[in-house]
């Protein structure tokens, strides 16, 4: 493929500032989308010709339409899509107020759906196209103490895979990115969020509030590699649906679908039972 345009959102820092990186580096063209235009003035100058800031809260339905408008009509189209920006927020589903859950969900499904709507039409037009949905490890599984973020992660894959078959006909593809621990500002004390917590649940989940803590810094995730391992898949004759990455995110993948696997066979006599007899 010639040239292309990618519209990043998140991509101030961790994926979505890596994964602009390398796509500039690839000589392609980058909208980065972001919060504050201005914390991606280094990457602005580092290729003023081939890198638009936008300002972007993916929440906000107004700013998705005035930043897609503004990628179209200095570059024309968009060819890769990246719905990166997210958060972390843990604690127990029973304590997570229902706004944190309600806001956490715009940020990771409401939001990109809407803007796959706005740039869907001109890649269908054209005829290919790339949406690539940041996810998660836990996006397949999940624990206790991540109820609302593995929640809104689950609800973007099964949109997404839906959207996958839709759109495949139409020259466009869906890749879902599902990364293990990296080294990015999400497990920093700033950026990760915790809930309140009461007596009920504070011993069952600390362990978990503490690991997730202490892993800022200490990932084995490389966000470099990361990035180039989504264009390699990207630019790959039959991209998948599902990019693991990471060997953490792998091995815990693995071993899920292993028991998701053997507890279907365990119960399969009595699922088969409640149809209706032949």
């Amino acid at each position: 493929m010639s040239v292309r345009v990618w519209f990043v959102t998140g991509a101030s820092a961790g994926f979505g500032r890596a994964i602009a990186v390398q796509a500039l580096a690839a000589g392609d063209t980058v909208v980065a989308a972001v919060r504050r235009p201005e914390s991606v003035k280094d990457l602005v100058e580092s290729a003023p010709d081939r890198v638009t800031a936008v300002q972007l809260d993916v929440t906000d339905k107004e700013q998705i339409t005035a930043a897609v408008a503004r990628a179209m009509k200095v570059y024309g189209h968009i060819d890769v899509l990246v719905n990166n920006a997210g958060r972390g927020i843990v604690g127990a589903a029973e304590e997570i107020a229902d706004q944190e859950l309600r806001d956490l969900m715009n940020l990771h499904l409401f939001g990109p759906a809407e803007i796959v709507r706005q740039v869907l039409p001109a890649m269908r037009a054209r005829g290919r196209g790339a949406i690539v949905q940041m996810s998660s490890q836990v996006g397949r599984y999940a624990f206790g103490g991540i109820s609302a973020y593995a929640g809104t992660k689950f609800a973007l894959e099964g949109w997404s895979e839906a959207l996958a078959e839709e759109v495949r006909p139409f020259g466009v593809h869906v890749m879902i990115v599902e990364p293990g621990p990296f080294r990015t500002s999400f497990n920093e004390r700033d950026v990760l969020e915790f809930t309140a917590t009461g007596e009920v649940y504070r011993e069952l989940l600390a362990p978990v509030r503490a690991a997730l803590t202490q892993a800022s810094g200490a990932q084995a995730g490389d966000p470099v590699r990361a990035a180039k391992a989504i264009l390699t898949a990207l630019d790959a004759e039959r991209p998948p649906l599902r990019l693991v990455l990471g060997n953490e995110a792998v091995d815990t993948i693995a071993a899920s679908l292993d028991r998701a696997r053997a507890e279907l066979a365990e119960w399969e006599s009595l699922a088969r039972s409640a149809d209706y007899p032949a």
